[in-house]
Formats: C-alpha cells, sequence, structure tokens
C-alpha cells in the first residue's frame, strides 16, 4: 500500500469512529429527553413543602444555638 492509500484509509476510520460517536451521543440525548418527558407525566407527586416554624421549630432552634455555643466554648478552652 502507498502512503496516500494509508492516509486515506486512516482519514476514512477517524470519520467513521467520529460518525459513530455522535449518532450514539445523538441517541443518548434523545432517550434522555423521552423518558424525562414519560416520567414527568406519570410520576407527579406532589412537592415537599418545608417544616413550619412553630413552637417546636424555636424550640429546637435555641437547642441547636446553645449547643453550638457550648462547642465552641470547649474548642477555644483546649486551645488556651
Amino acid at each position: 500500500m502507498t502512503p496516500s492509500e494509508l492516509l486515506l484509509e486512516g482519514v476514512e476510520l477517524m470519520l467513521f469512529g467520529i460518525g459513530s460517536v455522535f449518532v450514539f451521543l445523538v441517541l443518548l440525548i434523545v432517550c434522555i429527553r423521552l423518558m424525562s418527558a414519560v416520567i414527568g407525566r406519570f410520576h407527579s407527586a406532589p412537592i415537599a413543602q418545608p417544616a413550619s416554624n412553630g413552637p417546636a421549630a424555636t424550640e429546637a432552634d435555641a437547642d441547636l444555638l446553645a449547643a453550638i455555643q457550648t462547642a465552641i466554648h470547649q474548642h477555644r478552652a483546649r486551645r488556651g
């Protein structure tokens, strides 16, 4: 085989590889969008709402704040 024939064969193989990867990626994108549409249509669960800020939430916040302050105080006491 001559060098020009080898070069043409290499370019042909490169184009075939690039084309097959491009087709695969396009099919992958189409499948992902199709699955997203199907899931969106059949799975219509309500979005969970955050917990209300009632008395229990403020009590938990106060306990959390106290625990954080205690941890900071202990850390600073150990450091010197």
